[in-house]
């Protein structure tokens, strides 16, 4: 290639002859010609000698024909092809494109304040729950498509109340709302169309949330990536002693990773995302609904149930009915408005909260109870009897007649004897 380039070089400047060109050059005067008749630099090219995917192109382009998503390696089988699979997959790949319909992905445009993209996941290992517990819970993870700004909370559960309060808790600390929410068809948040919690959640924001159809990464794909750079960047290496803790660590990490450099932005994601919030409408005067409600009559145990875990209430409320809401982070009990109870809400399942003070509440009131009941003094049972007169009256029964016979009664027994 150095000496085509000279060649043509030497002979454009129109100062040398093709011999002297060859002798400058060390060439050939041949070598000289060849190179003034080539436009483009020379390179080998071997003629084809064929492949020995040759033999079975005909069954593949059958069988694609037919089915033309069918996987290489289930043609290879059906084919009886031995040889090497990485062969046989780029030859597939060339015949494919004949019979396979394109499905084209167009270049999506993301304007600042417009989109955040919502998804869970779920670390690939338990951690402790507490009481003896482990499990992976979700993590909620939002992702601008305008800035790439990162957002992600850990969640006890992804029933519709748990990731409206997460969704919540992450827009109130970004301080802004985009015009649009985009979710997969998650249950707590809808399929086909949104839960009634979900709807009145969008329209207290004023915002949309946009469900996506199935088989559609490519609307969402932003929040996808960042799930595998959750796993390759965050989790290794890392131990948790709670569902607290993993938020704890997880918080101080996303500032790290929001300063990592976005070659297709051009700039770092904690720096392009105060345009992208300025482009965003302001929080709600009122905030939305986001936590679990639930009324009910305290039973004399004294305890209410919220997400499979029983927690205990001041018991002199038993009879009453009591208002339950549960948050990501409490459990409270009112009744008419007045705080009776408030437990920190367990992350394990199938538990018994107490607080030590009900139980004690509920030993003095057994005791005052039990005092009332033997301080009542026995009742005698008052049986009314009727009088016989009336019915010798009925009768026309004479009492005083009946009385002497009565009385004579026991002399004409001793004469009789």
């Amino acid at each position: 290639m150095d000496d085509w380039a000279k060649i043509r070089h030497l002979f454009s400047t129109g100062e040398h002859s093709k011999r002297e060109i060859a002798r400058l050059a060390g060439v050939s005067r041949g070598t000289v010609d060849r190179a003034l008749a080539e436009d483009r630099e020379p390179a080998y090219r071997r003629a084809p000698s064929g492949s020995s995917f040759d033999t079975f192109a005909a069954d593949v382009r059958r069988l694609l024909a037919v089915t033309p998503t069918m996987p290489a390696a289930t043609i290879a089988e059906r084919v009886g092809w031995v040889g090497s699979e990485s062969l046989f997959r780029a030859k597939v790949a060339e015949v494919r494109p004949d019979y396979a319909v394109p499905d084209p992905a167009d270049r999506l445009v993301h304007l600042p304040g417009f989109q955040v993209q919502c998804d869970l996941w779920f670390p690939h290992e338990d951690l402790p729950l507490g009481d003896d517990q482990q499990a992976a819970p979700p993590v909620l993870v939002m992702t601008s498509t305008c800035s790439g700004f990162l957002q992600a909370r850990m969640l006890p559960s992804r029933t519709t109340s748990d990731l409206l309060g997460g969704m919540w808790s992450l827009i109130e600390e970004a301080g802004a709302v985009p015009a649009r929410l985009t979710w997969d068809n998650e249950t707590g948040i809808g399929r086909g169309r949104l839960t009634d919690p979900a709807a009145a959640f969008a329209g207290t924001l004023g915002t949309q949330i946009k469900l996506l159809k199935a088989r559609d990464p490519e609307s969402k794909g932003g929040v996808e990536r960042m799930n595998r750079f959750f796993r390759s960047r965050f989790m290794p290496g890392r131990v948790f002693a709670s569902p607290d803790d993993f938020n704890t660590q997880l918080a101080a990490w996303l500032p790290v990773a929001n300063a990592r450099m976005s070659r297709s932005r051009r700039g770092r994601p904690g720096e392009l995302v105060a345009a992208d919030r300025a482009a965003m409408r302001a929080l709600p005067p009122v905030a939305p609904e986001v936590v679990f409600r639930n009324s009910v009559r305290l039973p004399r145990d004294y305890y209410v149930r919220a997400f499979s875990n029983d927690y205990s209430v001041d018991p002199t409320m038993i009879g009453r009915l009591v208002d339950v809401t549960a948050s990501l982070d409490t459990v409270a009990v009112h009744h008419d408005g007045i705080l009776i109870a408030e437990h920190r809400r367990r992350w394990a399942r199938q538990l018994t909260v107490t607080d030590p003070a009900h139980v004690t509440r509920a030993a003095v009131l057994r005791s005052q109870f039990q005092a009332q009941h033997r301080r009542r003094a026995p009742v005698a049972a008052v049986v009314e009897l009727a009088s016989l007169a009336h019915y010798d009256e009925l009768f026309g029964v004479d009492p005083a007649l009946d009385r002497s016979v009565v009385a004579a009664a026991p002399a004409v027994l001793a004469v009789a004897s």
